[in-house]
This record gives C-alpha cells, sequence and structure tokens, in this order.
C-alpha cells in the first residue's frame, strides 16, 4: 500500500495524548498480567509463613513486564501499520475492530511518537525487571535469570528487528510469553521449579494463544498480504479449523493428563470444566454455523479470565487441605 493511500486510510481524530499512548500500550488488555495472581495464589498460604518480600517481588517483576509488553506492542503496531496490514485488518469492520485502538492508524500518534515510546518503555522495563531479579528476590536461580533475560529480548524481536513473528513463530511466542510469565517470577519468589506450576503455565500460556488464534483467522487476508506466516495464513481454512480444535481440545486434556498422573490433584480436571465448556462455546462461534469469528476472540478473553481464576482456585483449595 502507498504511503498516499495508508493516509488516506487513517481517520483522524484528536484524543489527549496520554490516553493515546495508553491505547498503544495496549493497558487495557491486562490477561498477561493475571500471571501474578496465579504466583501469587501459589505461595500465598499458609500466612504464617509468608514472606512480604514476595509481594514487592511480584509487584516490581510485574511492573517490568508493563513497560516491556507495552514496547513490544508499539514496536508490533508501528511494523504492522508501515506494512499496510493494520490498515487493512481494522478498517475491514470499524464495528467491532475500531482503528482507534491502533493510534497510527487512527492518525493520534505519529511513526516518531511510536517508536520513542517503544524504546522509552523497553529501557525502562529492561530496568525494572533488572531489579526485580537483583535487588528484590528472594531467590535467583539460573534458570529464572536465563528465563527473564530471554523473555525480554525475544519479546521485542516479536515483529520488530529480527520480527520473529514473520518467520513462523507468532503462536509459539504469545503461548511461550504466557508460560514465562507464570514460570519466572514463581522461580524468583521460590527459588524452586515445580510440575503443578508448569501445569499451570502451559494452561495460562494458552489463553492468549487461543484468543490469537482467532484474531489471526480474522486477519488471514492481511497477514497473507504482508507474508506473515501464521497458521491460518499457511493452511486451509480446514486446516486452520483443525489446528484451532486441537489447540482446544490439549487445554483440556493438559489438566487431565495432569490429573491422571499426580502432577495435580484428581479433583483439578473436574475443577476446569467450565473452561473446557467455554472452549466449546467459543469453538462453535467461530467455526460452526454464524462463523462470528470476532466474537468467538471477544470471548476467548473471558476464557483465559476464568482459566486464572480458577488456577488461584485450584492452589488457595491445595494449600488449604495439604
Amino acid at each position: 500500500m502507498t504511503d498516499t493511500a495508508l493516509h488516506a486510510a487513517r481517520p483522524r481524530a484528536a484524543e489527549p495524548k496520554l490516553v493515546s499512548y495508553a491505547r498503544l500500550a495496549k493497558l487495557d488488555v491486562f490477561d498477561y498480567y493475571l500471571s501474578l495472581l496465579v504466583v501469587l495464589s501459589a505461595v500465598l498460604l499458609p500466612l504464617a509463613g509468608f514472606d512480604p518480600a514476595v509481594l514487592v517481588t511480584l509487584a516490581v517483576f510485574g511492573l517490568g513486564t508493563v513497560f516491556m509488553t507495552a514496547a513490544m506492542v508499539a514496536f508490533d503496531d508501528l511494523t504492522g501499520y508501515r506494512d499496510g496490514s493494520d490498515v487493512a485488518n481494522y478498517r475491514a469492520d470499524p464495528t467491532l475492530r475500531r482503528a482507534r485502538r491502533k493510534p497510527l492508524v487512527a492518525g493520534t500518534l505519529t511513526e516518531r511518537e511510536v517508536v520513542r515510546f517503544g524504546w522509552v518503555t523497553a529501557v525502562l522495563g529492561a530496568a525494572i525487571l533488572t531489579a526485580a531479579v537483583v535487588v528484590t528476590a528472594p531467590y535467583a536461580p539460573q534458570w529464572t535469570i536465563w528465563l527473564t533475560v530471554a523473555t525480554f529480548v525475544v519479546a521485542l524481536q516479536y515483529s520488530y528487528g529480527l520480527k520473529i513473528s514473520y518467520h513462523g513463530f507468532q503462536e509459539a511466542f504469545i503461548a511461550g510469553l504466557g508460560w514465562a510469565m507464570v514460570l519466572a517470577p514463581y522461580g524468583l519468589v521460590t527459588g524452586r521449579f515445580d510440575l503443578f506450576v508448569l501445569v499451570q503455565a502451559l494452561l495460562f500460556g494458552l489463553g492468549p494463544l487461543l484468543f490469537g488464534v482467532y484474531s489471526n483467522t480474522n486477519d488471514v487476508t492481511g497477514d497473507r498480504a504482508v507474508g506473515r506466516p501464521t497458521v491460518a495464513a499457511l493452511t486451509t481454512p480446514r486446516g486452520n479449523m483443525r489446528f484451532v480444535a486441537a489447540l482446544s481440545a490439549g487445554e483440556f486434556l493438559i489438566g487431565a493428563v495432569a490429573s491422571a498422573t499426580g502432577i495435580a490433584p484428581w479433583w483439578f480436571v473436574l475443577l476446569m470444566l467450565p473452561v473446557t465448556v467455554l472452549r466449546a462455546r467459543q469453538f462453535g462461534l467461530g467455526f460452526g454455523p454464524r462463523k462470528d469469528i470476532l466474537v468467538a476472540r471477544a470471548l476467548g478473553f473471558t476464557v483465559h479470565r476464568v482459566t486464572a481464576a480458577l488456577l488461584v482456585v485450584a492452589n488457595l483449595v491445595l494449600a488449604a487441605t495439604s
């Protein structure tokens, strides 16, 4: 798309810069940050043995991830605007996906402002995460340090620099970020690796992935046009449907296998059944007769939040009954 066409497509609307920067940082999408509540619930009980340093570490680590994520999504918007995919995808259905969520598309921020915001938040994120690991964390096993560093570095390369999401790794990164945001802070506050927490991390990371794949299904035309190889763009509609079905079924199987093998309590799979029911509903909306992909995507946020809440419940019940 030419520069002239891009600018013609931008609906300009005045709004305070602070609001535009908040939109750019996607601060209303807090789903990754729910990992902190999951980790807190895993270490909270018994209260008599709770170390207040845990709260400090989780707060500092969480703030660092907010800045890291703000940088990641800012650079993602920049790349999507420059290659034209955001203009195509967000102008296709102005009712369900308002272009205002993309300040570059809406014309409320300039490229220069977005680049500056991306690098400032990246530097702040790096500094705050370093403080979480070096200054506040009660423990700092080597694996948590490397996991935190790798997550930060890869996040900035998601669609900028190396542009890993343009080389077939988009879905893996979306899930991996969720996994890291459970495992890394848990390791920092406990100094150990736990298989049940790993199960929770896997389920938590599938949440963002299972609204990401519905977004990719909707954005398939724009992604193909710019060579972004998501599964939806690389395969047929039937193949993509099977991929989403496999992810949905895999989410249930993770909990079922964990309960069957003793990694999780026997009742864990039963506790998570509401998520399975909601996933079936989500799949039916997206790939059934109605084919309401964006409605299914929106439901995915609710499903992820229910997942996080149930993981918190699981941790509290397990600790209270142990």
